[in-house]
């Protein structure tokens, strides 16, 4: 082998190491062997792979309104995973996402379905209560940790059963319940974050919207709201805060050690209280987007969870626990759920393999430190290769 040949192979190497070594290519690999387990089960199940992930990608991209439901369905999951990832950015396990959605959906109708205020003033209120209820669930999470030493899993799961049980006696009370229904009354009309409410059902938007089909079909076919401009805007909004401010070095220093920070003279307790009402304020912001964008503007009678809050923990995993990752790891969270609908009709196959396809690239992504260290023989075997060859 020529030195010239031995420099190519070893630039190759190189960029291979490099690639595997970036935790983007991990992500992609855990992706790839989801899709690639889902396809087998399919084949041993009898049903036709191609056919099926070919309906899964119609079920998302082959017309407008799939794209908007599937934005519509990833807004949530967005925000519930930007939540888990900063609590893991400070060293905290916020399980509790699932319940800090529940109480933002349900202070949401508390204070939507009674004021009726202009919509400049009704909007930001509503949400306001929402985002208020995460942050009292997430802070009740970080005051115990931080005055007890209590686990934040153990309070995050029982908060979590708690908030559910509080939404069902929301519910059936007397000043809530509506009729003939396991439903709330609405929140008031003023309070909608739907992206043109009014104006999309008129005879003057209906008329101009169908000029152009596409947008009459993402439009007006759709619940389609403010939640995943609001969801990017909260994904860049924690980025700088974790890395480009005193506090978010400080929430991260406690993450990193909490001895440490202590000895630095970091008020250790102050921030885990902080960085758990911030995390549970997300959520909170979450429930009140979807109270107020989807219809039918109220919460239901909860048998079980939603699993938002849980879809986010997964989200926050293939994110890497990154801000702005959660939001294309949300969008394929979103793509996945909808969109597999569109299996069962076109070939007969169950939601569940959606499910299961979930969580093999969850299962995938947990094993990421093994890209590395496949990067890592590899460059030891071209070193020892080189050396022989020298």
């Amino acid at each position: 082998m020529t030195r010239q040949t031995q420099g190519a192979a070893a630039a190759q190497a190189g960029m291979v190491q490099r690639i595997l070594h970036r935790p983007i290519t991990a992500t992609l690999i855990a992706i790839a062997l989801g899709f690639g387990v889902a396809a087998a089960l399919l084949a041993a199940a009898g049903y036709d792979p191609g056919a099926s992930f070919a309906a899964l990608f119609e079920g998302v991209f082959s017309k407008p309104k799939y794209v908007s439901n599937t934005i519509i369905k990833a807004a949530p999951i967005i925000l519930t995973g930007i939540s888990v990832a900063f609590a893991f950015k400070t060293g905290l396990f916020n399980i509790g996402a699932e319940g800090q959605y529940i109480a933002g959906a349900v202070c949401a109708v508390l204070v939507g379905a009674k004021l009726d205020l202009p919509m400049p003033l009704q909007i930001p209120l509503v949400v306001i209560a929402g985002v208020a209820g995460g942050a009292l669930i997430g802070a009740i999470t970080g005051a115990l940790k931080a005055r007890f030493g209590i686990h934040e899993v153990i309070t995050s799961i029982m908060l979590n059963w708690t908030m559910l049980y509080l939404n069902n006696f929301v519910v059936q009370s007397a000043a809530y319940h509506r009729p003939t229904s396991t439903s709330s009354i609405p929140v008031n009309a003023s309070s909608f974050t739907t992206i043109l409410p009014a104006w999309k059902t008129s005879d003057a938007g209906l008329e101009t919207l169908r000029q152009v089909p596409w947008l009459y079909d993402f439009l007006v076919k759709t619940d389609v709201n403010i939640a995943f401009l609001v969801a990017v805007l909260v994904a860049v909004g924690a980025w700088f805060v974790l890395f480009r401010s005193k506090l978010g070095y400080e929430l991260r220093a406690v993450g990193f050690s909490r001895d440490a920070a202590e000895f630095a003279g970091m008020p250790v307790g102050r921030n885990t209280l902080i960085a758990m009402a911030i995390a549970g304020a997300i959520p909170g912001l979450a429930g009140a987007l979807m109270v107020t964008g989807v219809e039918p503007h109220s919460i239901s009678t909860l048998a079980g969870f939603e699993n938002y809050g849980f879809n986010g923990f997964s989200v926050a995993l293939i994110a890497g626990s990154s801000p702005i990752g959660c939001i294309f790891a949300g969008l394929l969270f979103g793509g996945m759920i909808y969109g597999g609908q569109s299996v069962q009709m076109a070939v007969g196959a169950p939601t569940d393999i959606i499910n299961i396809m979930i969580g093999t690239i969850v299962f995938f992504v947990a094993l990421a430190r093994v890209v590395p260290l496949v990067a890592d023989l590899l460059e030891r075997r071209a070193q020892k290769r080189g050396a022989r060859h020298a």
